[in-house]
Parts: structure tokens; C-alpha cells; sequence
């Protein structure tokens, strides 16, 4: 479900809007119309979407508009043109009344300056919001309560602001939006002004806190590492405009132009890029109730010398080896159960490239990618990871489907990575 849209949203700060927007549709760029008239372009024709449940990222440098734009989306400044529509409403046209209204019911606000008031409790700041709508003391105070042991700040109720951290601050200020039960997030800037340290701490909060709770959140920030980490896309602009949404997979894999690339070039990939993005396709698998025969014809017709065991509906359950099913056909063996490999690994496709390196660091096995019922998705070995890192490092576009073909493909329960293929009749042999 949409909850917010944002379309050809433009700001333009001086005295004849207008007239700037008038040059800004001519083609004028923003440079241009500040050396003529002295006006700021602030936001340049700005589109996008935020879903329900998502965190959307806004980046981008100082200067670049994203305090701007999360503040013409709530109204805090008057956009020249555009719409915003929350839940299939333009907010651009909502009486100031129905607009307070809004806010106090589908908004909750996070900056970077914590804001909070030093004669009250922390109590009495995380239900303040509640008071000003009038909610009664008793269901304020507990509503305020349950916020406080969200955010890990049980205990310090009674306590006033100038006797917490400024991380335990900023938490407050995540209380206090939460206690009103927001729809929407919009959070700015708002661990910026924390120690390194405080700031992993809060970001590590807000994703287990949006993993019981899956707001809709709007977060600016000018830190990369901090977009990447958060945002289940990010919109990354310049100069008041968009230059590029996606993933933080789609933008370090595909930047869209050369401002972009060398925008995440620094980036460690490891950290971001995903077993999702790198695993091969599945070509072949035996199943469970396959003999051996049957197995090892599979691996023969994909030059495999092992091959993933599933059961019908692809849940993984193991692996066999080319070596292990011809002399379980000397011994007679019908089935797969005694010669079955259960010492593999099993990753999801959000497993960061790290996770995958130290994995497959000291297996022969290809790691099994799977869903969250355990089926079978694909396979990575070795050399789909050293490609992905060496392609995004020279900016390169990933492969579609990395790791096809050769002897280290993974197109099926996969050939295990190393120097060895295998022969027609199953043996293993250096290649």
C-alpha cells in the first residue's frame, strides 16, 4: 500500500517564486536563476513513492534539499508546486486546520536536535504529544510507558533531561513520536549530532524497533553508511533534484551516473552487497526420494560432481556426491538417506558478501541460498564473490545471474568451487 506520493515537487526560495519557476521550466538551471534574480531553488521537479512499512532514505550532501524536501512534505514549508499526497489525499490543499489535524495524527517528528523540555520528566516529555491532544492523564501516562520500554528507557521515567546521554536524549525523542502511534516517521538529521559509537547504537534500535513495528519512515541523512544501513531504498539527490532511487544494492551496483559512482566508490561492498545478487540459478537438484542412479545421471548432464538433495517442494535438505552415489549403486542402495551431506551452509538472500566470504572461507560446498521456508533459491560459490567485489569496484554492472557456466558454476546445487570438474562417469578429477 502507497502511503505517501510525491510528485514534481519544486521550492523555490526569494521573493517572485513564480517567476523562478517559470525559468526552472524553461530549462534554466538552478545556478542560473540565483545569478539573475537572486532566488534558491531549493527542490527541482521531485518524484517519488514511499510504501507502508518502508524506510526511504533521503540523501545526499549539505546543500543538496533533503531537509528541504521532508519538510514540504509535512507542510512546514510551502512548497511552489507539485503534490503530496498522504493516503491518497494532497496535503498541498488541506486547510490549516485539517492540517494540524495531520499532523498530530498520522505524523511523528524526529530531529536532530533532541527539543526536549528541561523542567519536565522524561515521563512527562515522551507524553506530551498525547497531552496536547488532550488524551486523558491515565491512558497518557501509559501509552508514554510503553513508549519508554520500546526504546530501552525503562527506569528512567522520573529522571530530567540533563541527566541522559545524548543518545539516551535522542531515544526520548524517538519515544515521543512513537507514544502518539504514528503512521508516518519523519526523521531528520536525527542521529547526526551523536558520538560514532551512540549513532550504530540508535540505528541498530530503530531497525529491531521497525521490526516490530514496521512504520512508514522518511529518513534524511547525509551519511552513506547510515543510508545503506537503514533505508529499503534511498533517494539520492543533488542540487535540489533526484539523480537516482533504488536499493542500496541497485545504487552500488548500477550507479546511474558518474556523480553517483563516485558518490559510493568508497563504500565497503562486502557490507551491502547480498548473497541475493550474486547467487547462481538452480539448474539442477535431486530429490529426496531420488535413487542414486537417479542422481547421478542429474550431475552427469550438468557436468556436476555434487548435486543439492530437496524434497518435492525444494526445501533443502542436503548434499550428494558423484563418488558417493556410484559406489552406493555397487552396494545396491536404493535411496539417498545414507549417503546424504547435511555439513553445509544455508544463508538467506540478505546475507551481506562478508558473511558469505567467512562462510565459504573453509567449505568445498557452495552455500545453499533459501527463503524463510527453507526452499532452495540458488547457490553461491567463491568466485561469484571475488566478481561482484572486483566488477562494483571498477563500476562495473553486476551480472544478472553471476556465475554461469565454467567449472566453478553454480547453476543448480551447484559444482563445489575449486579447481576440480567432473567426467562423464562421475569422477572427480583436477581440471
Amino acid at each position: 500500500m502507497r502511503r505517501i506520493k510525491v510528485r514534481n515537487l519544486t521550492k523555490i526560495f526569494g521573493e517572485y517564486p513564480d517567476q523562478g519557476l517559470k525559468m526552472l521550466r524553461k530549462g534554466l538551471s538552478g545556478e542560473e536563476i540565483h545569478e539573475r534574480t537572486g532566488m534558491t531553488v531549493g527542490l527541482d521537479d521531485v518524484s517519488f513513492d514511499v510504501d507502508e512499512g518502508e524506510i526511504l532514505v533521503i540523501m545526499g550532501l549539505s546543500g543538496s534539499g533533503k531537509s528541504t524536501l521532508i519538510r514540504c512534505v509535512n507542510r512546514l514549508i510551502e512548497s511552489t508546486a507539485g503534490i503530496v499526497e498522504v493516503d491518497g489525499e494532497d496535503i498541498l490543499q488541506f486547510s490549516a486546520e485539517k492540517l494540524f489535524e495531520l499532523r498530530r495524527r498520522k505524523f511523528g517528528m524526529v530531529f536532530q536536535n533532541f527539543a526536549l523540555l528541561p523542567n519536565r520528566t522524561i515521563l512527562d516529555n515522551v507524553g506530551f504529544g498525547l497531552e496536547i491532544r488532550g488524551v486523558a492523564e491515565e491512558v497518557r501516562v501509559a501509552e508514554a510507558r510503553k513508549a519508554l520500554e520500546l526504546v530501552g528507557l525503562k527506569g528512567w521515567e522520573e529522571a530530567y533531561p540533563r541527566q541522559l546521554s545524548g543518545g539516551m536524549q535522542q531515544r526520548v525523542g524517538l519515544a515521543r513520536a512513537l507514544a502518539v502511534d504514528p503512521d508516518i516517521l519523519l526523521m531528520d538529521e536525527a542521529f547526526s549530532a551523536l558520538d560514532p559509537l551512540i549513532r550504530r547504537d540508535m540505528q541498530d534500535e530503530l531497525l529491531d524497533l521497525q521490526s516490530r513495528m514496521h512504520k512508514t519512515i522518511l529518513f534524511v541523512t547525509h551519511d552513506l553508511d547510515e543510508a545503506l544501513k537503514l533505508g529499503d531504498r534511498i533517494v539520492l539527490m543533488k542540487s535540489g533534484a533526484v539523480v537516482q532511487i533504488g536499493t542500496p544494492e541497485e545504487i552500488l551496483s548500477h550507479p546511474a551516473s558518474r556523480y553517483v559512482q563516485r558518490f559510493v566508490e568508497d563504500v565497503d561492498k562486502s557490507q551491502v552487497l547480498t548473497a541475493g545478487s550474486v547467487m547462481g540459478k538452480i539448474r539442477a537438484v535431486a530429490f529426496e526420494t531420488d535413487g542414486p542412479r537417479t542422481a547421478l545421471h542429474k550431475m552427469r548432464e550438468e557436468s556436476f560432481y555434487s548435486v543439492f538433495v530437496t524434497s518435492r517442494d525444494f526445501r533443502v535438505k542436503g548434499v550428494v556426491w558423484a563418488d558417493d552415489c556410484d559406489a552406493a549403486i555397487k552396494r545396491g542402495d536404493k535411496n539417498l538417506a545414507y549417503i546424504l551431506d547435511t555439513d553445509f551452509h544455508k544463508v538467506r538472500e540478505d546475507a551481506p558478501l562478508a558473511e558469505l566470504i567467512a562462510r565459504l572461507a573453509g567449505s568445498r560446498i557452495p552455500l545453499a541460498v533459501v527463503d524463510e521456508k527453507e526452499k532452495l533459491l540458488g547457490t553461491v560459490v567463491k568466485s561469484n564473490v571475488l566478481s561482484a567485489l572486483a566488477e562494483t569496484q571498477q563500476g562495473d554492472v553486476l551480472p544478472e545471474h553471476p556465475g554461469h557456466g565454467g567449472e566453478e558454476s553454480t547453476d543448480g546445487a551447484g559444482a563445489a568451487d575449486g579447481a576440480e570438474a567432473t567426467d562423464t562417469g562421475g569422477k572427480r578429477q583436477k581440471g
